[in-house]
C-alpha cells in the first residue's frame, strides 16, 4: 500500500517542462528512479532510525534516568540523551580570543599561511565540483559499441563523503587535545538529517540543471538562510544585509532567464531541478542556522563536524542497507575503477576541505574565508563551463557579476560593521593579513 502511494506521488510530481524541452532519456528508465520517490524511500529509511530514537529519548526523560540511571550503560545513555547542559561562549568569541592570544607572526609567514589555505580550500573544492559533475552527469565503461552506464544513486555519494569526513574528524579529536564535550549527542542528529537531504538534493540536482546554475544557486541560499535565521534564532538583520540578498536574487533570476533559451540537454533547466535546488537551499540553511545553536554549547567545530557525520553514516548506511542499495553500488564500483577513484577522491576533497574551512576561519576569521569561497564559486563556474562546454550568455555573464558584486560588498558591509561595534585599540587588534 505504501509502495502505490509513494508511486502515485511521484508520478503527480513529473518534471513540468515545455514543448520544446525534453528530459534526458536517463532519467526516463523508470519511475522508480525518479528523484522524488527516491527522495520519500530514503525518508522512510530515516525515520525507521529516527522515530525509535526518538521514542528512547522521551523514555529515558519521562523515567528520569540522569538520576535514576546505574550500570555499565549509563554514561553512554547520559551523554547521548542528557549531556553536559553547560552553555560556553559563543562560537565566535571563543576562536577571536584564541587568534588574539596567537603570538604575532611575521607578514612574510602570515601571507604563507593565508597562501596556504586559500590553495587548500581552492583545490579542495574546485576538484569537488569538477568530479561532482561528473559522477552525476557522465557514464562510466562507455565504448564504441556500449553507451555505458551512469551512476544513479547519490545517497551512497553522501554515504562516502560521510564516512571519510567523520573517520578524519575522530583521527583530530582523538590526536589533538579537544574541549570537554557538552552538547546532547542526539542533537546532532537534526543538522546531520537535514545536512544528509541537503546534499542528496544538491546531487540530484545535477542530473536536470547545470553546475554553474547550481553554483549561482548556492550563491542564492543568504536568503533563506536569512528567514531561517529569523525563525530558528530569532536573529535580526541590517538593511545592507536586505539589499545585497535583493541583488543576489536579481543576478540569479538573470542567468536562470538567459539560459532558458539553451535547449541542449546538459544545460537545460527542469522543474525539477528548480525543486530540488529549493530543497538543498531549505536543508542547508537549517543545517547552519541550528549548527549555530548547538555552538552555544562547550565545543569545537571539529567536534562539530565528527556529531553530525556520525549521525549522517548512521542514516545513510542504515537507508542504504534497508533498500539493498549497498551492495549494488559496491557492485558498481566493483565494475568501474573509474567510478571507484572519483569516489574516493571526491569524499577525500570534502573531508580536508572541512578541515581547511576549520583551520581558515580560526586563523583568519569568517571574512577572509568568505573571500576565498567566493572566489571558489565564481572560478567553478568558469572551470565548468570550460571542461563540460556551458553556454553563458551575455546576460547570464551580467547577472553572475551582480551575484559576486552582492556577495563581496556583503563582506565589506559586515567587516565595517564589525570594525564600528568593536572599536578595538590599536595595540590590541588582530593580526593583519
Amino acid at each position: 500500500m505504501g509502495r502505490r502511494f509513494c508511486m502515485a506521488l511521484a508520478l503527480a510530481a513529473l518534471p513540468i517542462v515545455t514543448a520544446n524541452e525534453e528530459v534526458p532519456a536517463a532519467h526516463q528508465d523508470s519511475w522508480g528512479d525518479f528523484w522524488l520517490f527516491r527522495f520519500l524511500v530514503n525518508a522512510a529509511g530515516y525515520a525507521s532510525i529516527v522515530v525509535p530514537g526518538f521514542l528512547l529519548i522521551q523514555y529515558f526523560k519521562r523515567k528520569n534516568y540522569l538520576e535514576t540511571g546505574r550500570g555499565i550503560c549509563f554514561p553512554v545513555i547520559k551523554s547521548c540523551v542528557f549531556g553536559n547542559e553547560a552553555k560556553s561562549v559563543h562560537q565566535d568569541d571563543t576562536l577571536l580570543a584564541a587568534r588574539n592570544e596567537t603570538v604575532e607572526s611575521s607578514t612574510a609567514r602570515q601571507f604563507f599561511k593565508l597562501l596556504f589555505c586559500a590553495t587548500g580550500l581552492q583545490i579542495s573544492y574546485l576538484t569537488w565540483g569538477v568530479l561532482q559533475e561528473r559522477v552525476m552527469t557522465r557514464t562510466y565503461g562507455a565504448t564504441e559499441s556500449d553507451p555505458g552506464e551512469k551512476f544513479k544513486d547519490s545517497q551512497f555519494l553522501v554515504f562516502m563523503n560521510r564516512i571519510l569526513a567523520c573517520t578524519v574528524a575522530g583521527l583530530y579529536c582523538a590526536l589533538i587535545k579537544q574541549p570537554r564535550h557538552g552538547a546532547p549527542m542526539y542533537k546532532y542528529s537534526f543538522a546531520s538529517l537535514s545536512n544528509i537531504l541537503s546534499s542528496w538534493c544538491q546531487y540530484e540536482a545535477l542530473k536536470y540543471i547545470s553546475f554553474p546554475t547550481q553554483v549561482l544557486a548556492k550563491a542564492s541560499k543568504v536568503i533563506p538562510v536569512m528567514l531561517m535565521g529569523k525563525l530558528v534564532s530569532r536573529k535580526s538583520y541590517e538593511y545592507w544585509e536586505y539589499l545585497t540578498a535583493a541583488l543576489i536574487s536579481v543576478g540569479v533570476s538573470m542567468f536562470l532567464l538567459s539560459s532558458s533559451h539553451d535547449k541542449h540537454l546538459s544545460t537545460v533547466t527542469t522543474f525539477s531541478g528548480v525543486v530540488l535546488l529549493a530543497g538543498y537551499i531549505v536543508f542547508d540553511s537549517f543545517t547552519s542556522n541550528w549548527q549555530d545553536a548547538l555552538f552555544t554549547y562547550k565545543m569545537s567545530s571539529v567536534q562539530m563536524m565528527f556529531g553530525v557525520n556520525v549521525f549522517s553514516c548512521l542514516f545513510t548506511v542504515g537507508s542504504l542497507l534497508e533498500q539493498g542499495a549497498l551492495l549494488e553500488s559496491v557492485r558498481f564500483m566493483a565494475r568501474h575503477s573509474e567510478f571507484a577513484a572519483h569516489a574516493v577522491l571526491l569524499s577525500v576533497c570534502s573531508a580536508f576541505g572541512q578541515l581547511f574551512i576549520f583551520y581558515t576561519i580560526n586563523q583568519f576569521g569568517a571574512a577572509v574565508f568568505t573571500i576565498i569561497m567566493t572566489l571558489r564559486q565564481a572560478f567553478a563556474i568558469l572551470l565548468s563551463c570550460l571542461i563540460y562546454g556551458h553556454a553563458v550568455t551575455v546576460v547570464g555573464g551580467l547577472g553572475v557579476a551582480v551575484v559576486f558584486t552582492a556577495l563581496f560588498l556583503r563582506v565589506y558591509a559586515r567587516s565595517r560593521m564589525k570594525k564600528r561595534a568593536k572599536k578595538v585599540p590599536v595595540e590590541g587588534t588582530v593580526q593583519k593579513v
